[in-house]
């Protein structure tokens, strides 16, 4: 699926949300700081060099997980300033100018602490940029504890916990998940089903299948409300 994805880029979701990420990034004047909140691999670190980066993350994903979904296979924990929980981070009250999550809250079991301890710790006025799914499968279990949220979450709970939704970025609609989905289908065909390989004959069904749904969703109105692949939050704390 990643080889086809790359041939047909409107379906890969991870570069619209990357670009969406690094234009925020770019917008934070120099010299502030953020905190990387479930940093990860630290993706987004080469991106803030006229900022104070500092990463966070729980560091106990090794690219294997449980072998359950989809695993990255490898992953390094090594370039972590802080090891903790997201939901208890070792710094004091309004440390950070700004705080970034991406694509991490599907991966807390009470996602709503992180967003109540990401409030503690950033500076009133300071900013929140978030991403989450609307949707997800299975990945990087067993640390996956919800499939997504929709944007109803974010303005009850952002504003539950002192943050005020600036801006927020749907990520593709309904018909480019559907696409998305399509792509996949042989290869979970291959790895769920005594199939296998005979699988990937459905793409001479699936890939005119897929432009027509592209051609469809670049006329859509309003099947993005339906179903998505997440939401890009940019908010701030309230002063």
């Amino acid at each position: 699926m990643m080889y086809l994805a790359n041939l047909l880029p409107f379906l890969n979701n991870k570069d619209v949300r990357k670009k969406w990420v690094i234009k925020q990034l770019k917008d934070i004047p120099e010299n502030q700081s953020i905190l990387d909140a479930g940093a990860g691999e630290c993706q987004y670190k080469k991106y803030c060099p006229h900022l104070i980066y500092t990463s966070q993350d729980f560091g106990q994903y090794n690219g294997k997980g449980d072998e359950i979904g989809l695993q990255t296979k490898n992953w390094d924990n090594s370039k972590l300033d802080i090891v903790s929980d997201i939901t208890k981070i070792p710094t004091s009250n309004n440390s950070f100018d700004n705080v970034m999550c991406i694509e991490v809250l599907e991966h807390i079991p009470y996602p709503e602490k992180a967003i109540s301890e990401f409030s503690r710790i950033t500076k009133k006025g300071g900013n929140l940029i978030l991403t989450a799914p609307f949707c997800s499968q299975t990945h990087f279990a067993p640390y996956h504890f919800c499939t997504g949220f929709n944007i109803y979450w974010f303005q009850e709970v952002l504003d539950k916990n002192n943050f005020q939704i600036i801006s927020y970025k749907i990520n593709g609609n309904y018909f480019d998940y559907v696409n998305q989905e399509l792509l996949r289908l042989p290869f979970i065909i291959k790895r769920y089903s005594f199939l296998g390989i005979f699988g990937f004959l459905l793409y001479l069904i699936i890939l005119p299948l897929i432009f027509i749904l592209h051609i469809i969703s670049l006329i859509s109105n309003g099947s993005e409300k339906q179903l998505c692949f997440g939401y890009h939050i940019l908010a701030k704390k309230k002063i």
